[in-house]
Protein backbone atom coordinates (compact mmCIF):
# COMPACT_ATOMS: atom_id res chain seq x y z
CA UNK A 1 0.00 0.00 0.00
CA UNK A 2 1.54 3.80 -0.69
CA UNK A 3 1.51 5.95 2.26
CA UNK A 4 -1.48 8.38 2.74
CA UNK A 5 -2.37 10.99 4.82
CA UNK A 6 -6.11 10.64 4.45
CA UNK A 7 -8.20 7.67 4.10
CA UNK A 8 -11.74 8.23 3.25
CA UNK A 9 -14.83 4.74 3.29
CA UNK A 10 -17.88 4.42 2.12
CA UNK A 11 -19.83 3.29 -0.89
CA UNK A 12 -18.77 3.79 -4.80
CA UNK A 13 -21.54 4.60 -7.20
CA UNK A 14 -22.52 5.20 -10.45
CA UNK A 15 -25.31 7.94 -11.12
CA UNK A 16 -27.13 8.55 -13.89
CA UNK A 17 -28.78 11.51 -14.84
CA UNK A 18 -31.34 11.39 -17.58
CA UNK A 19 -32.67 14.57 -19.59
CA UNK A 20 -36.08 13.46 -20.79
CA UNK A 21 -36.42 16.17 -23.12
CA UNK A 22 -33.30 15.12 -24.91
CA UNK A 23 -33.23 11.53 -25.06
CA UNK A 24 -30.27 11.13 -23.35
CA UNK A 25 -28.51 10.56 -19.86
CA UNK A 26 -25.11 10.95 -18.42
CA UNK A 27 -23.37 8.57 -15.73
CA UNK A 28 -20.99 10.11 -13.19
CA UNK A 29 -19.12 8.14 -10.72
CA UNK A 30 -19.20 9.17 -7.16
CA UNK A 31 -20.54 8.54 -3.61
CA UNK A 32 -20.08 10.89 -1.03
CA UNK A 33 -17.09 9.93 0.29
CA UNK A 34 -15.25 9.02 -3.29
CA UNK A 35 -15.99 12.74 -4.12
CA UNK A 36 -14.15 14.18 -0.63
CA UNK A 37 -11.02 12.04 -1.69
CA UNK A 38 -10.80 13.30 -5.51
CA UNK A 39 -11.29 16.52 -3.88
CA UNK A 40 -8.40 16.21 -1.75
CA UNK A 41 -6.44 14.52 -4.35
CA UNK A 42 -7.05 17.68 -6.85
CA UNK A 43 -5.88 19.75 -4.14
CA UNK A 44 -2.23 18.05 -3.74
CA UNK A 45 -3.24 16.06 -0.57
CA UNK A 46 -2.24 12.12 -0.04
CA UNK A 47 -5.61 9.86 0.00
CA UNK A 48 -6.77 6.57 -0.17
CA UNK A 49 -10.10 5.49 -0.94
CA UNK A 50 -11.69 1.87 0.44
CA UNK A 51 -14.67 0.54 -1.04
CA UNK A 52 -16.20 -2.78 -1.86
CA UNK A 53 -16.56 -3.46 -5.41
CA UNK A 54 -17.09 -6.88 -7.65
CA UNK A 55 -13.59 -8.47 -9.27
CA UNK A 56 -14.68 -7.19 -12.71
CA UNK A 57 -13.65 -5.17 -15.90
CA UNK A 58 -16.49 -2.47 -15.09
CA UNK A 59 -15.26 -2.06 -11.29
CA UNK A 60 -11.47 -1.45 -12.49
CA UNK A 61 -12.52 1.39 -15.31
CA UNK A 62 -14.92 2.82 -12.48
CA UNK A 63 -11.75 2.85 -10.13
CA UNK A 64 -9.52 4.52 -13.18
CA UNK A 65 -11.55 7.60 -13.23
CA UNK A 66 -10.35 8.32 -8.97
CA UNK A 67 -6.84 6.79 -9.82
CA UNK A 68 -6.58 9.28 -12.79
CA UNK A 69 -6.78 12.18 -10.54
CA UNK A 70 -4.71 11.05 -7.57
CA UNK A 71 -6.63 8.66 -5.40
CA UNK A 72 -4.45 5.75 -4.17
CA UNK A 73 -7.54 2.39 -4.32
CA UNK A 74 -4.65 0.06 -3.54
CA UNK A 75 -7.02 -0.59 -0.19
CA UNK A 76 -9.60 -1.73 -1.64
CA UNK A 77 -12.33 -4.98 -0.80
CA UNK A 78 -13.19 -6.89 -4.06
CA UNK A 79 -15.96 -9.24 -4.13
CA UNK A 80 -19.74 -9.41 -3.88
CA UNK A 81 -21.99 -8.71 -7.66
CA UNK A 82 -22.86 -5.20 -8.24
CA UNK A 83 -21.56 -1.04 -7.93
CA UNK A 84 -24.44 0.52 -6.11
CA UNK A 85 -26.57 3.66 -8.50
CA UNK A 86 -28.62 6.34 -7.95
CA UNK A 87 -30.63 7.86 -10.16
CA UNK A 88 -30.95 11.94 -10.48
CA UNK A 89 -32.14 14.60 -13.01
CA UNK A 90 -29.27 16.41 -14.07
CA UNK A 91 -28.98 19.92 -11.72
CA UNK A 92 -31.24 18.10 -9.05
CA UNK A 93 -30.49 18.07 -5.81
CA UNK A 94 -29.86 14.31 -3.45
CA UNK A 95 -32.31 15.83 -1.37
CA UNK A 96 -34.69 16.34 -3.83
CA UNK A 97 -38.00 13.52 -4.45
CA UNK A 98 -36.65 13.10 -7.95
CA UNK A 99 -33.96 10.61 -6.87
CA UNK A 100 -33.89 6.88 -6.89
CA UNK A 101 -31.39 4.82 -5.20
CA UNK A 102 -30.57 1.02 -6.62
CA UNK A 103 -28.21 0.24 -3.64
CA UNK A 104 -29.55 -3.02 -2.48
CA UNK A 105 -27.26 -6.34 -3.02
CA UNK A 106 -24.48 -3.88 -3.81
CA UNK A 107 -21.33 -5.39 -3.06
CA UNK A 108 -20.29 -2.12 -0.43
CA UNK A 109 -23.79 -3.25 1.47
CA UNK A 110 -22.66 -6.97 1.91
CA UNK A 111 -19.86 -6.04 3.72
CA UNK A 112 -19.85 -8.70 6.31
CA UNK A 113 -18.71 -7.66 10.04
CA UNK A 114 -15.30 -9.59 11.38
CA UNK A 115 -14.50 -10.43 7.87
CA UNK A 116 -11.72 -7.32 7.18
CA UNK A 117 -8.13 -6.25 9.04
CA UNK A 118 -9.01 -2.54 9.35
CA UNK A 119 -5.86 -2.49 11.36
CA UNK A 120 -3.89 -3.15 8.35
CA UNK A 121 -6.42 -1.19 5.81
CA UNK A 122 -5.38 1.86 7.84
CA UNK A 123 -1.78 1.42 8.06
CA UNK A 124 -0.32 4.66 8.74
CA UNK A 125 -2.81 7.19 7.36
CA UNK A 126 -3.68 10.15 10.01
CA UNK A 127 -7.23 11.16 8.87
CA UNK A 128 -10.27 8.62 8.88
CA UNK A 129 -13.40 9.97 6.90
CA UNK A 130 -16.53 8.70 6.78
CA UNK A 131 -20.59 9.85 6.25
CA UNK A 132 -23.76 9.07 7.74
CA UNK A 133 -24.69 7.15 4.03
CA UNK A 134 -22.75 4.08 5.09
CA UNK A 135 -24.91 2.71 8.66
CA UNK A 136 -28.36 3.96 6.22
CA UNK A 137 -27.62 1.08 3.99
CA UNK A 138 -28.27 -1.92 6.57
CA UNK A 139 -27.48 -3.05 10.32
CA UNK A 140 -24.39 -5.18 8.92
CA UNK A 141 -23.59 -1.78 7.69
CA UNK A 142 -23.76 -0.15 10.71
CA UNK A 143 -21.59 -2.84 12.40
CA UNK A 144 -18.80 -2.25 9.87
CA UNK A 145 -19.04 1.48 10.52
CA UNK A 146 -18.27 0.64 13.84
CA UNK A 147 -15.24 -1.92 13.52
CA UNK A 148 -13.47 0.78 11.32
CA UNK A 149 -14.51 3.77 14.12
CA UNK A 150 -13.14 1.40 16.49
CA UNK A 151 -9.65 0.41 14.46
CA UNK A 152 -9.15 4.23 13.78
CA UNK A 153 -9.59 5.31 17.18
CA UNK A 154 -6.67 2.68 18.35
CA UNK A 155 -4.41 4.01 15.33
CA UNK A 156 -4.92 7.44 16.46
CA UNK A 157 -6.09 9.09 13.84
CA UNK A 158 -8.41 12.03 13.26
CA UNK A 159 -12.14 11.31 12.56
CA UNK A 160 -14.28 13.15 10.95
CA UNK A 161 -18.03 12.44 9.71
CA UNK A 162 -20.63 14.12 7.55
CA UNK A 163 -24.38 14.00 8.91
CA UNK A 164 -25.52 13.97 5.39
CA UNK A 165 -29.77 12.69 5.78
CA UNK A 166 -31.17 10.72 2.85
CA UNK A 167 -34.76 10.40 3.51
CA UNK A 168 -35.07 7.52 0.90
CA UNK A 169 -32.95 5.23 3.13
CA UNK A 170 -32.62 4.25 6.61
CA UNK A 171 -35.05 1.94 5.13
CA UNK A 172 -34.18 -0.98 7.44
CA UNK A 173 -35.86 -0.63 10.67
CA UNK A 174 -33.53 1.51 12.54
CA UNK A 175 -33.72 5.24 12.78
CA UNK A 176 -30.60 7.96 12.60
CA UNK A 177 -31.35 8.79 15.74
CA UNK A 178 -30.63 5.25 17.49
CA UNK A 179 -27.39 4.66 14.89
CA UNK A 180 -26.02 7.93 14.80
CA UNK A 181 -24.55 9.22 17.73
CA UNK A 182 -23.30 5.57 18.73
CA UNK A 183 -20.72 6.12 16.14
CA UNK A 184 -21.05 9.59 16.25
CA UNK A 185 -19.19 9.55 19.59
CA UNK A 186 -15.57 8.51 17.82
CA UNK A 187 -15.23 11.75 15.55
CA UNK A 188 -13.74 14.63 16.23
CA UNK A 189 -14.67 16.69 13.59
CA UNK A 190 -18.48 16.72 12.75
CA UNK A 191 -20.01 18.36 9.80
CA UNK A 192 -23.35 18.98 8.19
CA UNK A 193 -26.28 21.48 9.28
CA UNK A 194 -28.40 22.75 11.93
CA UNK A 195 -31.57 20.43 11.01
CA UNK A 196 -29.61 17.19 10.34
CA UNK A 197 -27.59 17.67 13.39
CA UNK A 198 -31.15 17.76 15.21
CA UNK A 199 -32.48 14.83 13.19
CA UNK A 200 -29.52 12.33 13.57
CA UNK A 201 -27.82 13.36 17.10
CA UNK A 202 -30.92 14.50 18.72
CA UNK A 203 -29.56 18.55 18.89
CA UNK A 204 -32.24 21.01 19.69
CA UNK A 205 -33.14 23.07 16.95
CA UNK A 206 -33.23 26.64 18.12
CA UNK A 207 -36.81 27.19 16.83
CA UNK A 208 -37.55 30.83 17.17
CA UNK A 209 -34.10 31.48 15.17
CA UNK A 210 -35.91 29.32 12.58
CA UNK A 211 -38.98 31.19 12.58
CA UNK A 212 -37.01 34.26 12.27
CA UNK A 213 -35.50 33.07 9.25
CA UNK A 214 -32.90 36.01 9.09
CA UNK A 215 -28.80 34.81 8.57
CA UNK A 216 -28.45 36.59 11.93
CA UNK A 217 -30.72 34.15 13.56
CA UNK A 218 -29.13 31.33 12.12
CA UNK A 219 -25.72 32.10 13.25
CA UNK A 220 -27.28 32.30 16.98
CA UNK A 221 -29.49 28.55 16.05
CA UNK A 222 -25.68 27.24 14.55
CA UNK A 223 -23.65 28.42 17.83
CA UNK A 224 -26.08 26.90 20.60
CA UNK A 225 -26.65 23.66 18.47
CA UNK A 226 -22.43 23.42 17.40
CA UNK A 227 -21.79 23.87 21.77
CA UNK A 228 -24.47 21.02 22.40
CA UNK A 229 -22.66 19.08 19.77
CA UNK A 230 -19.33 19.43 21.67
CA UNK A 231 -20.94 19.21 24.96
CA UNK A 232 -22.69 15.24 23.68
CA UNK A 233 -19.48 14.27 22.24
CA UNK A 234 -16.49 15.13 24.77
CA UNK A 235 -14.07 13.83 21.71
CA UNK A 236 -15.53 16.66 19.18
CA UNK A 237 -13.89 19.86 19.26
CA UNK A 238 -14.99 21.21 15.34
CA UNK A 239 -18.24 21.60 14.13
CA UNK A 240 -19.22 23.16 10.62
CA UNK A 241 -22.36 23.69 9.33
CA UNK A 242 -23.35 25.03 5.78
CA UNK A 243 -26.54 26.80 5.45
CA UNK A 244 -28.08 26.27 1.75
CA UNK A 245 -31.04 28.32 0.27
CA UNK A 246 -32.24 27.75 -3.35
CA UNK A 247 -35.47 29.40 -4.53
CA UNK A 248 -34.89 28.37 -8.50
CA UNK A 249 -33.43 25.30 -9.89
CA UNK A 250 -30.29 27.21 -10.82
CA UNK A 251 -30.09 29.52 -7.89
CA UNK A 252 -27.93 28.95 -4.77
CA UNK A 253 -27.37 30.75 -1.57
CA UNK A 254 -24.50 29.87 0.56
CA UNK A 255 -22.84 30.37 3.74
CA UNK A 256 -21.05 27.76 6.47
CA UNK A 257 -19.93 27.99 10.08
CA UNK A 258 -16.89 26.77 11.88
CA UNK A 259 -16.93 26.60 15.62
CA UNK A 260 -13.58 25.46 17.24
CA UNK A 261 -11.89 26.82 20.26
CA UNK A 262 -15.24 28.35 21.77
CA UNK A 263 -15.39 30.41 18.59
CA UNK A 264 -17.97 30.78 15.67
CA UNK A 265 -16.27 31.56 12.66
CA UNK A 266 -17.90 32.26 9.21
CA UNK A 267 -18.03 32.22 5.61
CA UNK A 268 -18.44 34.94 3.43
CA UNK A 269 -21.80 34.39 1.81
CA UNK A 270 -22.40 33.10 -1.85
CA UNK A 271 -25.14 33.50 -3.95
CA UNK A 272 -25.23 32.33 -8.04
CA UNK A 273 -28.21 31.62 -10.89
CA UNK A 274 -26.45 29.76 -13.01
CA UNK A 275 -25.84 25.89 -10.83
CA UNK A 276 -24.90 23.76 -12.96
CA UNK A 277 -24.83 20.71 -10.93
CA UNK A 278 -25.43 20.37 -6.97
CA UNK A 279 -24.20 17.11 -6.55
CA UNK A 280 -20.92 16.63 -4.37
CA UNK A 281 -21.18 20.48 -3.31
CA UNK A 282 -21.51 19.15 0.35
CA UNK A 283 -18.56 16.73 -0.32
CA UNK A 284 -16.62 19.63 -1.38
CA UNK A 285 -17.40 21.71 1.94
CA UNK A 286 -16.07 18.53 3.81
CA UNK A 287 -12.71 17.85 1.56
CA UNK A 288 -12.26 21.60 2.38
CA UNK A 289 -12.66 21.07 5.91
CA UNK A 290 -10.25 18.18 6.07
CA UNK A 291 -7.64 20.14 3.23
CA UNK A 292 -7.51 23.18 6.07
CA UNK A 293 -6.62 21.12 8.84
CA UNK A 294 -4.01 18.91 7.70
CA UNK A 295 -2.07 22.15 5.87
CA UNK A 296 -2.49 24.36 8.91
CA UNK A 297 -4.38 26.85 7.86
CA UNK A 298 -6.27 29.17 10.56
CA UNK A 299 -9.54 29.36 11.70
CA UNK A 300 -10.67 31.58 9.65
CA UNK A 301 -9.17 30.10 6.40
CA UNK A 302 -10.54 26.86 6.70
CA UNK A 303 -14.30 28.04 6.88
CA UNK A 304 -13.06 30.51 3.93
CA UNK A 305 -11.99 27.58 2.13
CA UNK A 306 -14.43 25.25 2.91
CA UNK A 307 -17.02 27.34 1.97
CA UNK A 308 -15.49 28.56 -1.67
CA UNK A 309 -14.91 24.90 -1.87
CA UNK A 310 -18.30 24.12 -2.01
CA UNK A 311 -19.55 27.28 -3.82
CA UNK A 312 -16.87 26.22 -6.87
CA UNK A 313 -18.76 22.95 -6.99
CA UNK A 314 -21.71 24.21 -8.12
CA UNK A 315 -20.19 24.54 -11.55
CA UNK A 316 -19.09 21.89 -12.51
CA UNK A 317 -20.79 18.82 -14.19
CA UNK A 318 -20.31 15.23 -12.45
CA UNK A 319 -19.93 14.24 -8.68
CA UNK A 320 -16.47 15.01 -8.31
CA UNK A 321 -15.17 18.49 -7.65
CA UNK A 322 -11.61 18.99 -9.94
CA UNK A 323 -11.66 22.73 -9.39
CA UNK A 324 -7.65 23.76 -8.82
CA UNK A 325 -6.86 25.00 -5.40
CA UNK A 326 -5.90 28.09 -6.61
CA UNK A 327 -9.16 29.02 -8.08
CA UNK A 328 -11.02 28.41 -4.84
CA UNK A 329 -8.43 30.24 -3.01
CA UNK A 330 -8.92 33.73 -5.03
CA UNK A 331 -13.12 32.56 -4.22
CA UNK A 332 -11.98 33.06 -0.68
Amino acid sequence: MQPVSVITFGEILLRLSPEWAQQRAALFVGGAEANVAAALATWGDKVAYISKTPDNGLSRQVLSQLEAVGVQTDRMLWGGDRIGAYYLAQGSDLKHAEVVYDRKYSSFSEIKPGTVDWDALLGDATWFHWSAISPALNKDAVAICKEVLEAATRKGMTISTDLNYRSKLWQYGQSPLEVMPELTKYCHVIMGNIWAANMMLGIPLNQEAIRADTKEQYLEAAKSAAMAIVQQFPKCDRVAFTFRFSSAPTHNLYYAVYWKDGELYVSRQFETNEVVDRVGSGDSFMAGLIHANLNGYTNQQTISFAAAAAYSKLFRTGDFNLTAKESITQLM
